[in-house]
């Protein structure tokens, strides 16, 4: 049995992460609301990544961090304030919790780190330009200490497409919109939560022991063909 944090697992992808892995490990969830399930393997700890402490543990085996964001304009209406923003939620706040957990980290059994990018971050998108920076940090990230940790620890990170969760319900709000969605992507579907939560949980797993500093691209097409 693991013992696994996930940051971020009381909505959307971060949610199905945690019903994918509760039954056989023992998970932490830190999340500022607390998810809508109850289980003897599942410890809540209610906190902003941003701005409260984070709880403190021995060992852990894996770290997977979740939070991220959509904040889709146009370059002339973004803020300089957007992209502080979407750089503390999706850097920032991965920065902080992977120090914080790194001692805990270097004491488990097979450690990894799992972060998460977006498509957005390779396939040049309008509107994108905040969320895409920033989650092309998160990349740079994630191959740059995926070398710093090895052997001992091992990081990756998943880059969906679009996902249906609340996040998202703003680009799928009416079947004409959701329709064009999947039109878009040569697979001519987007992904569910439970999609990610499969990978994320082979890629923590010893199954993936070999694997460090990848970002894998859940894209049901969308960046690897032109169809």
């Amino acid at each position: 049995m693991k013992k696994i944090v996930v940051i971020g697992g009381s909505k959307g992808i971060g949610k199905a992460i945690i019903k994918s892995l509760v039954d056989k490990n023992q998970v932490i969830n830190i999340s500022r609301s607390v998810p809508l399930l109850s289980h003897n393997n599942l410890t809540h700890f209610s906190c902003n990544i941003l701005t409260d402490e984070l709880p403190k543990t021995d060992q852990i085996d894996t770290l997977i961090f979740c939070p991220g964001s959509i904040n889709l304009k146009p370059i002339s209406r973004l803020k300089l304030e957007d992209f502080r923003t979407d750089f503390e939620i999706n850097v920032v706040a991965a920065v902080k919790a992977i120090q914080h957990f790194l001692p805990a980290l270097k004491k488990g059994t097979n450690p990894s780190i799992l972060l998460f990018s977006t498509v957005a971050a390779k396939l040049g998108m309008p509107f994108h330009a905040s969320v895409a920076a920033a989650k092309s940090a998160v990349e740079g990230l994630t191959k740059s200490l995926g070398a710093e940790l090895a052997p001992t620890i091992r990081v990756n990170a998943i880059a969906p497409t679009v996902t249906d969760t609340d996040l998202a319900a703003k680009l799928l709000r009416n079947d004409r919109m959701i329709e064009s969605i999947k039109e878009r992507h040569p697979l001519k579907k987007f992904l569910n939560p439970e999609e990610v939560a499969d990978m994320a949980t082979f890629l923590i797993s010893d199954k993936a022991k070999s694997i460090s500093g990848q970002i894998f691209e859940l894209d049901c097409g969308i960046v690897s063909f032109k169809i």
